[in-house]
């Protein structure tokens, strides 16, 4: 099966040329006091500073301009609430063709106030993943714009794959990477550009104790797609792809494991010692090393913090003070 997955080194080199003037070469911190706490050496991938806020829009700004002249002419569609729907919003603006984007009702208007404002038409329909489906499919039909999957797309996956790739040709030598997990399509791009640059690297995924479908489909060595996610970690709630549990099975990705607590307690540790904003789904990555110390002592390690976005107005240790 991993022999069929068409996604490769090369794929990713040839993303990071693609991106190359649109997307931020965001910068790589490190913070002496994280690693006295975590018993390692931690390299901070920093994409809350990219466009968008966020990694998702390395993905697709690669799919936007992977695109032939006549088929990109015709527009892109995808189905998001958060940041891949802003992010190919920004990417389709870039090369001045249309993009749609399916929102489930109930969405978090400041969010869908941002795909708006970077160009994109909003679709609504209901808070299910079937009706994102289907929706996404007919705007397909009737426009003949090409479907732009937040995770399970090749050129999306190997977009993601350009944040590794800089942060190890940065950093130097890395003992260990990991990144957060939702649909996987990050870690499958990082895993498979950290392996080419590093070949004994050991690999991880940081996932939500309460969101938990990779951790289950390794163990069971089948996609488990009927997990209701509940978790602070909004952007990873989405359930792995077929492809993407191939790219951990193809690289030997561990998932590890947080809980929400964790995860809060990480991300403040990084806003008040980087100086940074980060949100929950980007801290787990933190979460994880901190919880499982024993897999990166001694070692470095690169993290890819995936993205800042925040409602400033409702930050999580707000809500557990009150």
């Amino acid at each position: 099966m991993a022999a069929s997955i068409p996604i490769h080194p090369e794929d990713i080199e040839r993303a990071a040329q693609r991106i190359a003037p649109h997307a931020l070469r965001t910068p790589v911190l490190h913070a002496s006091s994280l690693d006295a706490l975590a018993g390692c050496e931690i390299l901070f991938k920093c994409e809350n500073f990219q466009r968008v806020g966020a990694f998702k829009f390395r993905g697709a700004c690669n799919a936007v301009w992977s695109l032939a002249d006549a088929e990109a002419s015709r527009g892109v569609v995808t189905h998001s609430s958060g940041n891949h729907g802003a992010a190919l919003a920004l990417a389709a603006r870039t090369r001045g063709i249309a993009a749609h984007v399916v929102v489930p009702e109930g969405a978090v208007a400041a969010k869908l106030a941002g795909i708006a404002a970077y160009g994109a038409t909003l679709h609504r329909c209901a808070p299910t993943l079937a009706a994102r489906d289907e929706a996404a499919a007919r705007l397909v039909r009737e426009t003949g714009a090409t479907l732009v999957h937040p995770f399970t797309d090749p050129r999306v996956i190997a977009g993601q794959g350009t944040a590794a790739l800089e942060l190890c040709d940065e950093a130097g030598r890395l003992d260990a990477l990991i990144a957060p997990i939702g649909g996987g399509g990050l870690i499958g791009g990082c895993a498979t550009a950290a392996r080419s640059r590093f070949p004994q690297i050991h690999l991880f995924a940081a996932e939500p104790e309460g969101a938990a479908d990779a951790f289950a489909s390794l163990k069971a060595g089948r996609r488990v797609a009927d997990i209701e996610p509940d978790t602070i970690c909004d952007g990873l709630r989405a359930t792995l792809g077929e492809i993407n549990l191939a790219l951990l099975r193809r690289h030997a990705v561990r998932v590890l494991l947080a809980s929400d607590g964790e995860t809060i307690a990480a991300m403040r540790l990084l806003w008040e010692r980087l100086k940074i904003v980060v949100e929950p789904s980007s801290a787990i990555a933190f979460a994880a090393i901190l919880r499982h110390r024993e897999h990166f002592a001694g070692r470095r390690v690169g993290v890819v913090l995936t993205g800042g976005n925040v409602d400033l107005d409702r930050l999580p240790w707000q809500a557990i003070a009150r």
